[in-house]
């Protein structure tokens, strides 16, 4: 058993320490603001983002950055892909040479147009970052919270940190598999989520099974795309971190992803609908403009991406921008 950090504090951050702590672990969980950090602590439960999940006694919350990773040789970061870099930044004097980081953030920085991959080698020293990982797959965080069967992947690129992470993550109820493709796992992870909001708004529109499945079809399709044309292996998206995910992604009612579509297709503007959040994070929204400004920049054809791109940030009505994709010109499934 080893002594964990885990930095971020949302729903699949504390279902993951809470599952690290239930295994043995002794682990030692950061989030911002000493009163949320306090609140944990003394009610064992995150109330806003997990409520109903017990904290078990091995799990510490904190909002010292040092007291959650000095020492640590395994620290997972699960902050929101947006915060990340910063995170990390502050935590970078706290990090030790021999350090595994595990990053279990899906998305894209809207700026940089950098994956969570690039975003831990810029920020970490250098022997941690030698040693990352990035965790992905279909997991809900109130079901893995609840101990319910759950299939995984840890992608390194060194096999040995992937065996490492996959040793201490793995349970009787969490199945880790190990991969190599980094690009893949990471890319994967973070364009479900605009897929999602896409079947959502499908949802919301009133279409039926037929649509949902030519959504989840032909978006898995353009995130392959531009996945191989980044260097990442196709057969990668035929699995956990790639339809694995994408398909609970766009089915689940838990998906907050899903969620936003929805409320796009029942006529909701952006803003009514980020209001009605609360603080969650739905990752596909910043992700989608990520995604479309990554594919025009390598020459990626992303038609579903670009159509959500109109629909959230350029007011394109969700039924217009369904009749646009029926609309295009017709082609060879595989072209």
């Amino acid at each position: 058993m080893e002594n964990i950090g885990v930095l971020g504090a949302g729903s699949f951050g504390t279902a993951l320490a809470k599952l690290l702590a239930d295994k043995g672990h002794t682990v030692t969980m950061w989030t911002r603001g000493e009163a949320a950090a306090r609140a944990m602590q003394d009610s064992r439960e995150n109330a806003r983002y997990l409520p109903g999940a017990r904290l078990p006694d091995n799990l510490r919350v904190t909002h010292d950055l040092g007291d959650a990773i000095a020492g640590r040789p395994l620290v997972l970061t699960v902050a929101p892909s947006h915060a990340t870099r910063e995170t990390l930044r502050a935590a970078r004097p706290h990090f030790g040479e021999a350090t595994i980081v595990v990053s279990a953030s899906k998305g894209i920085e809207n700026e940089s147009l950098a994956t969570m991959d690039e975003v831990l080698a810029a920020e970490l020293p250098p022997g941690p970052a030698a040693r990352t990982a990035f965790l992905s797959g279909p997991s809900f965080a109130k079901e893995v919270a609840a101990g319910l069967p759950t299939a995984v992947v840890v992608a390194a690129r060194d096999a040995a940190v992937a065996t490492a992470v996959q040793a201490a993550f793995a349970t009787d109820r969490l199945r880790v598999y190990t991969e190599t493709d980094v690009i893949g796992v990471e890319l994967g992870g973070a364009l479900k989520n605009v897929i999602a909001i896409a079947a959502g708004m499908g949802d919301g529109l009133g279409f039926g099974h037929n649509t949902r499945a030519a959504v989840i079809t032909r978006g898995l399709a353009e995130i392959s795309r531009l996945g191989v044309r980044m260097g990442a292996s196709p057969l990668t998206f035929m699995g956990l971190a790639g339809m694995g995910d994408l398909v609970l992604t766009c089915t689940g009612d838990l998906s907050r992803n899903r969620s936003v579509g929805l409320a796009l297709g029942r006529g909701q503007t952006l803003a009514q609908i980020l209001a009605d959040m609360k603080g969650q994070v739905a990752e596909g929204v910043k992700t989608t403009r990520s995604a479309r400004d990554l594919a025009r920049k390598l020459g990626v054809e992303m038609p579903i991406t670009e159509a959500m791109y109109a629909v959230l940030y350029e007011d394109r009505p969700a039924r217009q921008a369904v009749s646009d994709l029926m609309g295009r010109a017709q082609k060879h499934e595989r072209a």
